[in-house]
């Protein structure tokens, strides 16, 4: 095949894209055109395909994961998060650079949007290092690159996509990015302390067990957010999306009566402004799908993974370039446009070399995240600079040890993906 469609596709997705049309718009647009130029199919293919991505029960799961996060962050959960975190590890050597990441995994363990992070627990972490005298570009970065682990750490708004667009169950792709995670957060623990070990910063806070007990006690209504989310999810009471509907009551619940943030009337005006980042996630996946039926029907993915097979029948050295592949388009387009178009050109590529789906789609998450806190489309970059005020030039320079850690992290999972494999198959043989 020459897959002529398939280049027709990307060409017109790509020129759209530099004239400033929106995402979903362009590869959208790219379809259309391409199926009624090129195809006999009558263009009501096009919206039947559209239709199909969009009546999904497991889809619903992404807007519910949403405005979870949103409730949570303007419902005094962050406040409560930080106060826990830094009751426990701020009498650490660089103390408060620790509270930074653990705040950052047990923020991403409840709103599963890295944005969401760096807007809220980031900006109150970033305003308490400088205080302590930590370098502001430097509270920046570790803020910056902790956000990420929402990106991962379950319930990931982007591990639900990639696990919807591959088939793969989104219980098992949730917990597989516990483990990675929480492997990438003590890396960045452990660089801080020597940072801050050879720079002479970070003060500590006396440890005091009354003070953590008293932190618990007031955390344990947000803390079991998590564990009403997933825990009925991994024991199989109910489904991710069911789970999603729980923890969205639950965390109303807490946030208006027991924490009493916020109020009934607040509702409608969060339902609202989620309502528009829910559009615009789904609005890419609907958009998506008629661009995947054609680049099946022109062989695409099987074409891919003849050449991916050319290259090496070694799985680790397939995995390395597609490694540096996906951080490139991860730099350049949105990851969850990203998702819904490389899912299925790649999947059946990487199984062919022996790469389990699981473990690509952890993969594919990870890789893809690097382009939040990355120029030139970084929306996580972009929000620091607006939390801080500070230079994006000076933001990047300081973020970039940060980032070298993520990739180096990157490559243990690539060379033992067992980290990955194995926690899931304990759960759920």
């Amino acid at each position: 095949m020459d897959m002529s469609m398939s280049l027709g596709i990307m060409l017109l997705f790509m020129i759209l894209m530099f004239l400033g049309v929106p995402i979903a718009v362009s590869l959208g647009a790219a379809s259309v055109l391409c199926m009624a130029a090129m195809t006999q199919m009558p263009l009501s293919m096009a919206t039947q395909s559209m239709l199909t991505a969009m009546n999904s029960f497991i889809m619903v799961a992404v807007p519910l994961f949403i405005l979870c996060g949103s409730l949570m962050d303007e419902g005094g959960i962050a406040d409560r998060i930080y106060d826990l975190a830094e009751a426990s590890v701020g009498w650490i050597y660089g103390g408060l650079g620790h509270v930074s990441v653990v705040v950052n995994m047990l923020f991403a363990g409840m709103s599963g949007s890295s944005v969401a992070a760096i807007a809220s627990i980031g900006k109150m972490s970033i305003n308490a290092l400088e205080k302590k005298g930590y370098p502001k570009d430097y509270a920046t970065a570790i803020n910056l690159s902790g956000s990420m682990l929402a990106s991962v750490i379950p319930p990931s708004i982007l591990m639900i996509n990639a696990a919807a667009t591959g088939n793969v169950s989104i219980g098992q792709a949730l917990l597989a990015g516990f483990i990675p995670g929480i492997i990438i957060g003590l890396i960045f623990m452990i660089y801080n302390y020597l940072y801050c070990k050879k720079h002479g910063i970070g003060d500590r806070i006396p440890f005091e067990s009354k003070k953590l007990g008293r932190a618990f006690v007031r955390a344990i209504p947000a803390l079991l957010t998590p564990v009403i989310l997933l825990g009925g999810v991994y024991t199989g009471i109910y489904t991710p999306t069911e789970g999603a509907a729980i923890a969205v009551v639950y965390t109303c619940f807490v946030s208006i009566y027991v924490f009493k943030n916020l109020r009934w009337r607040d509702i409608p005006r969060i339902m609202i402004k989620n309502a528009r980042s829910t559009g615009t996630i789904l609005f890419v996946a609907i958009a998506a799908k008629p661009a995947s039926v054609l680049f099946e029907l022109d062989g695409l993915p099987s074409t891919v993974a003849r050449m991916i097979a050319g290259i090496s029948s070694n799985r680790v050295v397939i995995l390395m370039v597609l490694y540096l592949f996906l951080i490139v388009v991860g730099m350049f387009m949105d990851a969850t446009a990203a998702i819904f178009i490389l899912v299925p050109i790649l999947l059946p590529a990487v199984q062919a070399v022996g790469v389990s789906p699981l473990f690509f789609v952890v993969f594919l998450v990870i890789t893809l995240s690097f382009g939040l806190i990355t120029p030139p489309v970084g929306v996580c970059l972009y929000a620091a600079e607006n939390v801080t005020g500070l230079p994006l030039e000076k933001i990047i320079k300081a973020s970039v040890p940060w980032i070298l850690l993520i990739a180096i992290s990157l490559v243990i999972f690539i060379l033992f993906p067992q980290i990955i494999e194995v926690p899931v198959a304990l759960v759920f043989r």
